[in-house]
């Protein structure tokens, strides 16, 4: 191989190219399958997993890998695999699983060969893009042809201030999206990452997406985030030795304020004017109840995105609905692996958002927050919707996981007693800010 191929393909340039293309392709998943089918968006899946394998290799010498994986992760996915086993679908299971893993791998790609700034700059330019291709979409179905675009799912409600979808399919999706696409555009500019006015049109961009999508999911999930940036921001502003008092208050006022919340559902849920959708899925959480108990233990076998097999036809004859998720990650988690499977996922996405929110805390660069932020959107959103199970959602989780247990784990603490397991000088895994 030339030497300019062998320099170019372990280069910093080679990577985020691919970081972004990982970005574009995980969060335009619908917009795919709807232009190109199932068999485009694997062949593009399958491409990114071999330019990362090519771009890991000839980068092995500039990375450590000491800490890398963490074990909540290896945990939740293995008892996903042995799940396998005991599917009534084990066919479908296998399949379903290495779709997991592949979004699971170029998560963990990401997290590794750059630094979260980087990230950053990565997802919001991705979001950009297909944020900017929804509004310009919905504006030709709405206002140019006054006509639905039935294969994209776009209803054309621009006149009518929505709701939207975008390319992604579902309001709710597109609700989602955009919010993190708010997260993200809103370090950028605290960082000074792109122009000021870049900036400024990208966050106008991403919350006018929130509102037009009017899904009462994503009002509540971004009421959620605004208040933990506030809180957040509170924490790092405190002096260092009393932030632990802080964060104590903090961990006590949400217990509270979950408690209240819950006692107080019915009007919160009045205010929200999401009653009919509520119900829909409390009818659907209820049925999941109902056959869960058969396997309580160990759950029906993994599945993601449900097939339109038993026992996940008889939920949908049962509600009447044809659901492909059980519009709760963890309920749906709880119904395929169980409860060794649930305390898994709760265990997986805890261990993150309490890494990510103790380093946003201390370390004083702001992009730091930028995970804390994006986890505890994943937290929020997993009770109403899966999203955090499946594609763009799971590699979201993947990526903040990996970063927050490089930054703070505890076999990095062991390995530090060991002067054989400490990175060499050359090392680039932990630069971040």
């Amino acid at each position: 191989m030339p030497e300019w191929a062998r320099t170019y393909l372990g280069s910093a340039s080679f990577a985020s190219a691919i970081t972004t293309s990982i970005f574009l392709a995980g969060f335009g998943t619908h917009l795919t399958r709807a232009l190109i089918g199932w068999p485009g968006l694997l062949a593009i899946i399958l491409g990114l997993i071999a330019l990362c394998l090519v771009s890991l290799w000839f980068r092995r010498s500039h990375l450590e890998w000491h800490g890398t994986l963490p074990i909540s992760v290896i945990v939740f996915v293995g008892w996903a695999i042995l799940s396998i086993f005991w599917s009534n679908t084990p066919t479908v299971s296998g399949l379903r699983l290495a779709y997991l893993l592949a979004f699971g791998f170029l998560g963990f790609y990401v997290a590794v060969l750059r630094d979260t700034i980087q990230v950053v700059r990565a997802v919001g330019d991705a979001l950009r893009v297909l944020l900017g291709l929804s509004i310009g979409l919905e504006i030709l179905s709405g206002i140019l042809i006054d006509q639905p675009i039935a294969f994209l799912g776009i209803q054309g409600n621009l006149v009518q201030l929505g709701p939207l979808q975008g390319v992604f399919g579902t309001r709710n999706q597109l609700g989602f999206l955009a919010l993190i696409a708010l997260i993200s555009f809103s370090i950028e500019m605290a960082t000074r990452s792109i122009p000021r006015g870049m900036a400024r049109f990208s966050i106008v961009l991403a919350a006018v997406s929130v509102l037009l999508s009017r899904s009462p999911v994503m009002i509540g999930v971004l009421s959620v985030v605004v208040l933990a940036a506030l809180a957040l921001f509170a924490v790092r502003r405190a002096p260092a030795a009393s932030r632990w008092v802080w964060q104590l208050v903090l961990l006590a006022g949400v217990i509270i304020a979950g408690v209240v919340v819950w006692l107080a559902r019915l009007r919160v849920i009045d205010l929200l004017n999401a009653g009919s959708e509520f119900e829909t899925r409390l009818h659907l959480w209820q049925a999941m109840s109902q056959y869960a108990a058969d396997n309580s233990l160990q759950g029906w076998g993994w599945v993601g995105s449900w097939p339109t097999t038993l026992p996940y036809l008889w939920l949908n004859i049962t509600t009447g609905k044809t659901n492909a998720a059980g519009l709760n990650a963890y309920i749906d988690v709880y119904f395929q692996l169980g409860l060794v499977g649930f305390f898994a996922f709760v265990a997986l996405l805890g261990l993150a958002l309490v890494r990510s929110w103790i380093l946003a805390s201390d370390r004083r660069s702001v992009v730091y927050v930028w995970p804390a932020l994006v986890l505890v959107a994943l937290a929020t959103v997993s009770f109403a919707e899966s999203s955090a199970l499946t594609e763009s959602g799971w590699m979201l989780l993947i990526v903040c996981s990996v970063k927050a247990s490089r930054s703070m784990s505890w076999r990095d603490a062991l390995g530090r007693h060991d002067p054989a397991s400490l990175p060499s000088a050359g090392s680039t895994s932990r630069r971040d800010g």
